[in-house]
């Protein structure tokens, strides 16, 4: 029997810090690119149409290949597919900065998205398998759930620093140093306890249905953002989407070898966590967005301030994940943790949505910093709660479907939220005779009217979290993982 079952790691809390680096740059890249993308675009010489893709060609390959990748890894390792992961997506940052042409920037981005989607859920997979102790755990998925949830403030800042200090393209290349510090710390003290665990055959047609039906979806909540809910493109895709999707679902309790094991989302808890998760994020990904418009387009913000903006925010997820949801997370039931996080953050979007033109900060600070705290509360325990109960063999796939209810979270509410806004704004210039001097206060009716809706969304992922996700005492959990990952261990061994 292996002694690493007994004994842990005992270089596992510098393994999460590399792994935490690592994964910070996929955070970072998405936020930063939203602010660099129109100096991009200015450079390049390419149209609105072609600014769209470069946001969507990333979200298509990293949304339709999360699943294939947390299989992937569970496969031929997580460790090797992370590093993987990091090499490729460090390649073609490396290939997105020195663009000079919109094919190429197209090109790299799509690249990017193929290795997120290796890296990601063997990010999450690795911290599931190295801290099996409760409290250990609650403060591994503290600290990730710290980065996952501020990485994208800081992208802004940064973005808005190299957008108005240096160049767009330092948005691509500052993946680089952090890979190449990832890399050689991933490679030195990581180790994968479960990397033969899952050895078997890929099952190809599953993984062809189930990136094509998520490719599909993701595909059209864009179109349904830029062209509508009724064009025959969206619908279309839509359409496809159940087909394949609903193709995957028969066959994959037919085959020897899943690609995604039924069982993973079936058992309520990680059912609930993935729910809970995909709502949160429809209404965050909103939150986001619009108080950046807000911000530069209604108060006049540049892009340095805009981003300097979301600091209360990103200081409060910080403090939410690692000092209230990681210390109370092994005493409280995970469910009531993270559904009294979501009404938390739903009362600071609630706060949000009460914005008018002349705002002061002071009020923005303090709806940022409720929403901070709840939202970082409650993704502490939901992380954590995606691989609950899993063997070990499963882990990849189980953590690709975090991944995943994130992405898909993201692209409904972008595309639900800003047709929302986007309604409300031509509502109310029409309703006023369509007076130009009334465009800011037509902006933060549209903001104002996606934040209801974003409460809304928070308010539902806290009724799943309270109702849905009923497991018990944390520290049993990770007796459980624990005794089912030696239980992996002494198959292994024979």
């Amino acid at each position: 029997m292996s002694q690493d079952v007994h004994h842990p790691d005992p270089r596992r809390w510098l393994a999460l810090l590399f792994i935490a680096i690592a994964q910070l740059m996929v955070f970072l890249d998405g936020a930063i690119m939203n602010i660099a993308l129109p100096s991009a675009q200015h450079d390049l010489h390419f149209t609105d149409g072609g600014r769209q893709w470069v946001i969507t060609a990333y979200g298509l390959a990293f949304g339709g290949l999360l699943i294939l990748g947390g299989r992937l890894g569970d496969l031929w390792g997580r460790k090797k597919v992370f590093v993987i992961g990091l090499v490729g997506f460090a390649l073609a940052s490396g290939v997105g900065g020195a663009a000079q042409n919109l094919p190429t920037l197209l090109t790299a981005r799509a690249l990017q998205g193929v290795f997120g989607a290796l890296l990601a859920p063997a990010a999450l997979a690795l911290i599931s398998l190295a801290f099996t102790d409760a409290k250990e755990r609650a403060k591994a998925f503290g600290i990730y759930g710290a980065i996952a949830t501020a990485g994208g403030a800081l992208g802004l800042l940064l973005g808005g620093v190299f957008t108005e200090y240096t160049d767009w393209r330092w948005g691509f290349y500052i993946n680089l140093p952090i890979a190449a510090i990832g890399i050689i710390g991933v490679l030195t003290v990581v180790r994968d306890a479960g990397a033969h665990a899952g050895r078997g055959r890929l099952d190809v047609p599953g993984a062809i249905l189930a990136s094509g039906g998520a490719v599909a979806l993701v595909f059209g909540f864009a179109k349904a953002e830029s062209d509508g809910w009724g064009a025959g493109v969206t619908i279309s895709m839509f359409v496809l989407s159940a087909s394949l999707l609903a193709a995957f679902v028969v066959l994959e309790a037919k085959v020897k070898s899943p690609l995604l094991p039924l069982r993973v989302l079936t058992e309520r808890n990680r059912a609930g966590s993935y729910l809970s998760l995909a709502l949160s994020v429809m209404s965050m990904f909103g939150m986001f967005l619009f108080l950046s418009y807000y911000f530069q387009l209604v108060k006049g913000y540049s892009p340095v301030q805009s981003g300097a903006a979301f600091i209360p925010m990103a200081a409060a997820q910080a403090i939410g994940s690692t000092q209230i949801g990681a210390r109370l997370s092994h005493r409280v039931r995970p469910g009531l943790l993270m559904g009294v996080g979501y009404a938390v953050s739903g009362a600071g979007v609630l706060l949000l949505a009460l914005l008018d033109v002349d705002s002061s900060f002071g009020f923005i600070a303090v709806a940022e910093i409720v929403v901070g705290v709840g939202i970082g509360t409650a993704f502490m325990p939901a992380f954590s709660l995606g691989a609950h109960g899993v063997e070990p063999r499963d882990v990849g796939v189980a953590s690709a479907m975090t991944n995943t209810a994130q992405q898909m979270g993201g692209s409904i509410g972008t595309a639900l939220l800003n047709t929302i806004a986007a309604s409300a704004t031509t509502g109310y210039v029409a309703s006023h005779h369509g007076s130009t001097s009334l465009t800011n206060l037509s902006l933060v009716h549209g903001y104002s009217m996606a934040y209801w809706w974003g409460t809304g969304f928070l308010a539902a992922a806290a009724l799943v979290a309270f109702f849905a996700v009923n497991a018990g005492n944390p520290k049993r959990q990770s007796n459980v993982a624990a005794r089912s990952a030696e239980t992996s261990e002494l198959q292994h061994a024979e």
